[in-house]
């Protein structure tokens, strides 16, 4: 009697367990209000492929935790951009010395399945953006044959529709040129070498702007294209904008009413007003920030904006009025920021990705004054050079 006893006791305290353990999981599954998705340049060991370190972010705390399994090969060498499809199922990665864009499907668990990997144009592909159903990349050189590192030439910009399957299709033909990219040339001086730094596109998807600078005479630009299902048609008669000397990185406000485009040669943020495709400075810009400027965010409320300054190691933070921007205070990262991002869930965390640190700072968004905390044992081990960061809701998928 006394076994049967035990056993039925220990079965009980066995059921208990299992019901404690799962109500825990449950409510850690409640507590991930994000993904993360931080794309490092090396591994940790001597494998010089890329790697994505994947981070689920607790809500109350902010605290980054790498989920099992992670990190995942990047499918390539040297990852240096990334995005995610506008349903949150897909990553798209760009491994720039294998000029590739990988398509991993997501799982609701946050982890990555390669799926297929597409060639883009050109050659070193460092910048990436989508918008709807198209995906758009620039590349730092046109195809081969016709310009190489040895022989550089001008840069491009290339689109590629999204399958339903998440999958890229063939990229779109400019039927200019008859080729599948769209070249960054300086109509006044045809023969300067523009080398593209980052894309945006207004969230309506009809206009795409590459930020670019003239390795030739040393300005900075910024070409705008109306986007027509994915095809490309140069705006301004294909004149860029300037745009300081050496741009960084572009954002543009959720209301598509401003863009602003980091300047890492001379510390400040450009501002400029979007209109029908044209783009007009901001009265006050530029507006200073810190030394080398390397990514730009906006809250998604259009309030604030947050800037990584790679040479201080810091974030400036700004209040935004009329498109103007105000710095009120800066904060601590960890070494050589150079990918900044907001959490798309609650607008309530900020994460930057530290090259040199190889690792990432989270903060505490406050909602009222834009104030940053950090947040829970900040900052989080990523692997080696972290480059680029990416991030979905958690829960967010559509099936």
């Amino acid at each position: 009697m006394r076994m049967k006893f035990n056993k039925s006791r220990q079965l009980l305290l066995a059921s208990a367990a299992s019901l404690a353990a799962a109500t825990l999981l449950s409510a850690c599954a409640t507590l991930t209000v994000d993904f993360v998705y931080v794309t490092s340049a090396k591994a940790a060991g001597p494998d010089s492929y890329g790697e994505v370190d994947v981070f689920e972010v607790n809500s109350e705390s902010g605290h980054m935790r790498q989920i099992p399994t992670s990190p995942f090969p990047s499918g390539g060498r040297n990852p240096v951009a990334e995005a995610v499809s506008t349903d949150h199922n897909n990553l798209y990665v760009v491994n720039e010395d294998d000029n590739t864009i990988v398509q991993f499907n997501i799982g609701n668990d946050g982890k990555i399945y390669p799926n297929s990997t597409t060639n883009t144009p050109g050659v070193f592909p460092l910048a990436i953006a989508v918008a709807g159903s198209n995906l758009y990349v620039a590349d730092t050189y046109v195809p081969l044959p016709t310009c190489s590192p040895a022989a550089p030439c001008s840069g491009s910009i290339a689109s590629f529709p999204i399958l339903s399957t998440g999958k890229l299709d063939k990229a779109a033909t400019n039927s200019a040129i008859g080729a599948t990219y769209w070249p960054l040339i300086l109509p006044s001086s045809p023969k300067d070498i523009i080398l593209p730094t980052a894309i945006a596109v207004v969230a309506s998807g009809n206009n795409v702007y590459v930020s670019a600078f003239d390795s030739t005479s040393g300005a900075g630009y910024i070409f705008a294209f109306a986007a027509s299902s994915g095809v490309l048609s140069p705006l301004n008669g294909g004149v860029p904008v300037p745009a300081g000397v050496h741009p960084s990185s572009m954002a543009i406000d959720p209301s598509g009413s401003y863009l602003y485009i980091t300047d890492s040669a001379s510390g400040n943020v450009l501002g400029y007003t979007v209109g029908t495709g044209t783009l007009t400075s901001l009265n006050g810009s530029p507006f200073p920030a810190g030394n080398a400027p390397s990514a730009i965010a906006i809250d998604t409320t259009g309030k604030f904006a947050y800037v990584a300054n790679a040479a201080d190691a810091n974030v400036t933070a700004y209040t935004i009025s009329g498109g103007a921007l105000t710095s009120f205070a800066t904060y601590a990262a960890g070494l050589q920021p150079v990918a900044i991002g907001i959490d798309p869930s609650l607008n309530q965390y900020v994460y930057t990705a530290n090259f040199l640190g190889s690792n990432v700072s989270g903060f505490e968004l406050s909602a009222k004054d834009g104030s940053l905390l950090n947040s829970q044992n900040s900052p989080f081990p990523s692997n080696a050079q972290p480059t680029a960061i990416a991030a979905i809701p958690h829960g967010s998928q559509k099936k």
